[in-house]
């Protein structure tokens, strides 16, 4: 009987490891196709796989773990805007709340502007990243200058607004430095500080950090750009100015237990996830009909829609896929940005992503 037992456990096994081969294959696809390195964080239900491929490390040689850490860009904004909603739903703070009144005389425009706006993209607020002035210290070789949020801000307030808010959706990182901003004016508290005792401690995620240096913590996977024409570059030192809007560090596996935890339900309470999934369209999106929450991304895919984010920084490129209750997901992260992917590595990420999620 016990032998029985034993074969049919054997059996039943076969399914998932076949499926951790495929991807495995997918994987190394995605790197023969150009991208230096990669990991893959899968789980279904009670199944889970990390998988790894290419190089860490180009110069040394150093494979690729899935316990290198990269930065996972604007995943932040899935975590900061839980610690916003948070704050909701403690009463310190309300979606309905205007800039002005958090921030008083940063924003030009600021009583028009509410917590929700910043929170879906629909304040109307240029991104600070379209000036060219944001971005000369890095292209000059200065890749640890360090620009102070709030000067981000003034930057992005010094164009026109784009629309009056609440009228159209327009991606803006210029949302989250400020939502940001928000919280610590709110907690009395820094970013780092609520981010680690509201989630990184909670859910013991150790491998994930939030810092405003350039430094990133061991081990981690150098990230790579294309600027004019290959070879590509190595800019493992670039700042991670975006902050609030794109500045954690962490493993594919860590993010992956954030969403998992996210969209389980042990962060936000059931009215705040709500909110955190009433969405608004995303023309602009990877994915046709891609919709944009609060802090949260919908994507269209063969099994259904899934929830999460996406995070393009100079050197890195990492997609979030998570179902509604949390059980199902995958984490894919790239050590080289989407913009200098050559075109058959960028495609083949998109269809591994969907792929790896879907099972």
């Amino acid at each position: 009987m016990k032998s029985f037992a034993l074969a049919l456990l054997g059996l039943a096994c076969l399914p998932a490891a076949s499926h951790a081969a495929g991807l495995q294959k997918d994987l190394d696809r995605l790197v023969a196709k150009g991208a230096p390195g990669a990991v893959l964080s899968v789980r279904h239900g009670d199944h889970t796989q990390q998988l790894a491929s290419g190089l860490a490390d180009r110069d040394a040689g150093t494979k690729m773990r899935p316990a290198h850490r990269v930065r996972i860009a604007s995943l932040t904004k899935s975590y900061t805007a839980t610690i916003v909603l948070g704050l909701v739903g403690e009463h310190r703070l309300a979606l309905t709340d205007s800039v002005e009144q958090r921030l008083p005389g940063l924003v030009p425009n600021g009583s028009g502007i509410t917590v929700r706006q910043l929170l879906n993209h629909t304040s109307g607020l240029q991104d600070f990243e379209l000036d060219p002035a944001v971005l000369e210290p890095y292209l000059g070789g200065e890749l640890d200058h360090r620009w102070a949020p709030r000067d981000l801000v003034k930057i992005a307030v010094a164009h026109p607004p784009l629309f009056a808010p609440g009228t159209r959706y327009s991606y803006s990182n210029t949302n989250y430095v400020l939502l940001g901003l928000i919280a610590e004016a709110v907690t009395g508290h820094s970013l780092e500080e609520e981010l680690r005792a509201r989630i990184f401690t909670p859910l013991r995620l150790r491998a994930t950090s939030f810092s405003s240096a350039a430094a990133m913590p061991a081990p981690f996977a150098h990230g790579y750009r294309v600027f004019d024409q290959p070879p590509a570059s190595d800019i493992t030192g670039l700042n991670p100015y975006p902050w609030a809007a794109g500045a954690i560090v962490a493993t594919a596996h860590d993010a992956a237990r954030f969403y998992e935890a996210l969209l389980g339900g042990r962060l936000l309470d059931r009215r705040l996830m709500r909110e955190m999934k009433t969405t608004v369209e995303n023309p602009g999106g990877d994915f046709k009909g891609q919709r944009y929450g609060l802090g949260l991304e919908s994507f269209p895919t063969h099994c259904g829609v899934a929830w999460g984010h996406n995070g393009d920084i100079p050197g890195y490129l990492t997609y979030a896929f998570v179902s509604a209750d949390g059980r199902d997901l995958a984490v894919l992260t790239v050590n080289q940005d989407a913009h200098s992917l050559p075109p058959g590595a960028g495609e083949a990420f998109y269809a591994l992503i969907e792929k790896a999620y879907c099972g």
